[in-house]
């Protein structure tokens, strides 16, 4: 460690293959001609550093060069001696990964960070992805539950945006400290770990023996039990040569009883089969959640959807902006996924009323429809930052539409996009000092509301943000009883007749351009 260190900055025990690190070096090179981007590498002894500074965020990096023929025990020890290194600052870890996969090598290290420095250390882990690379598409389950026990602390970098992704992975680092107490991880908590280790290692060995002793034991019993069985056997076969002809009749007799009983049950069978086939609907209802996605135009709604439907399917795209290749929406449109065991449909829409307020009677008929069987909640959408006269008005409008009762299935999703002057406020802050208007609209909602991050310096945030939204919308339908808003205005033949003519059309439209791509 170089003796200029700055003591006290953020120190950072990164993790990973020599492959992964050589090719975060690179990229950081990349931003050496950058003036707001400061980089200084050194190297003692096996370790090699890299102290980082980005518009005023700072962070040291220690690396310890792990080869692919290191044992367990070496990697324990060059982990030791990368966190012993870092004695004059706040300590995090730092785990590199390539392209959003999740391989073997890093399940390994992680294990031994575990068994070494105890649970504690994911409360200060922060996972990179590297984009640069071939990128997977879709997380597997090990990666989302890793991200899961590290609080959603999961960035990806590229070169091309490399500074902003380096700024973005020091203020999430910022943001872990301040939220532990801004201690990182400290001696104390690697002496308690391998105090436990070794307590661990101990229970281990004793269970084992406990379990050899327990094998002895069973196969002793086993063998007396084979013995006893054997002398069974005999006395079985000499009383066989005296009741073979009854046995033979009680085997028949046996047959036929099971014969019977087999076609009883196969005609019960039928029988419950035929009655479901007859009761049984095309879908289950009650397994399904209709939200409706409500708001003026250039809220945010469709972006808000998209990004929901990708984070519930545990996908991630690589793109910088989900607003920004968001077109504008002009009719009602459903979409669904399967989220938590159970279907969510997602109905996005544009704006039910025009400039004097005057509803588009055929909109909110297409709306409902598309919602069945909900709508279960109606999301109001905001774009964080701006709030219009007509957002102002939103309120009254949709109690005109729906009814009184709209504002008690309501949720508010405030949206933010790259360029918000308040995309680095936390939403609770923004709300407190919003106009009067905005707050006394969230009060009516019965104050649920929820922040959804579509920008590109945040992407990581939106994983943990939808997963809050839906377990928000899951308590808000379990406090109705499951049950949908009451629609009053409509019945529900009426809805259902007109969503059968909406799929037709669409059907229809989709023949069509069959043909015309044939022509």
């Amino acid at each position: 460690m170089a003796h200029n260190r700055v003591r006290n900055a953020n120190q950072m025990v990164v993790i990973s293959t020599v492959e992964e690190w050589l090719s975060f070096k690179s990229l950081l090179q990349t931003c050496s001609g950058d003036k707001h981007v400061q980089l200084t590498f050194s190297s003692q002894a096996s370790n090699q550093a890299c102290d980082l500074a980005v518009d005023g965020h700072s962070a040291s990096l220690h690396y310890a060069e792990f080869k692919e023929d290191m044992n367990e025990a070496d990697i324990s020890l060059a982990l030791d001696a990368c966190f012993k290194s870092c004695t004059d600052g706040i300590c995090t870890f730092l785990l590199l990964i390539q392209g959003g996969h999740y391989t073997e090598k890093e399940r390994r290290m992680l294990e031994i960070l575990q068994a070494n420095f105890g649970e504690e250390a994911f409360k200060y882990l922060v996972v990179l992805s590297l984009e640069d690379a071939k990128v997977t598409n879709t997380m597997d389950d090990g990666l989302l539950e890793l991200i899961n026990m590290c609080g959603g602390r999961f960035c990806q970098i590229t070169s091309s945006a490399a500074r902003d992704k380096l700024r973005s992975l020091l203020l999430m680092v910022d943001r872990m400290l301040t939220e532990s107490g801004i201690t990182g991880y400290t001696d104390n908590m690697l002496t308690e770990a391998k105090k436990r280790s070794t307590e661990d290692l101990a229970t281990k060995v004793l269970k084992q023996k406990m379990k050899e002793a327990e094998e002895k034991e069973q196969a002793f019993n086993t063998m007396v039990q084979q013995q006893e069985e054997r002398r069974a056997k005999e006395m079985e076969e000499l009383k066989a040569k005296h009741t073979e002809e009854r046995k033979k009749e009680a085997a028949e007799r046996k047959i036929y009883e099971k014969r019977t009983a087999s076609l009883e049950e196969a005609m019960m069978s039928h029988r419950a089969m035929l009655q479901l086939k007859m009761n049984a609907s095309d879908d289950d209802d009650t397994e399904k959640i209709s939200v409706v996605f409500l708001g003026i135009s250039g809220s945010g709604k469709s972006s808000a959807l998209n990004l929901i439907l990708e984070r519930a399917g545990n996908q991630y795209s690589i793109s910088d902006s989900i607003h920004e290749t968001t077109q504008p929406t002009f009719s009602c449109e459903r979409k669904q996924v399967f989220a938590a065991g159970r279907k969510l449909i997602l109905v996005d829409t544009p704006e039910l009323w025009d400039e004097d307020g005057v509803e588009d009677l055929e909109l909110v008929k297409d709306c409902l429809s598309l919602s069945l069987p909900g709508p279960h909640i109606f999301l109001l959408v905001l774009q964080v930052g701006r709030f219009t006269q007509g957002e102002c008005e939103m309120l009254l409008h949709l109690q005109r539409i729906f009814g009184r009762e709209f504002a008690e299935y309501t949720v508010v999703l405030f949206v933010s996009f790259d360029g918000s002057q308040h995309k680095l406020q936390r939403i609770d802050d923004y709300v407190a000092n919003a106009h009067e208007t905005l707050q006394d609209l969230v009060r009516k909602c019965g104050s649920r509301y929820y922040e959804l991050s579509a920008t590109k310096s945040q992407n990581a945030l939106s994983f943990p943000q939808v997963k809050d939204l839906l377990s928000g919308i899951n308590k808000l339908v379990a406090s109705h009883g499951g049950r949908p808003y009451p629609v009053r205005r409509f019945t529900e033949q009426e809805l259902q007749e007109r969503r059968r003519g909406i799929e037709e059309r669409k059907e229809e439209a989709l023949e069509v351009n069959y043909l015309l791509k044939d022509a």
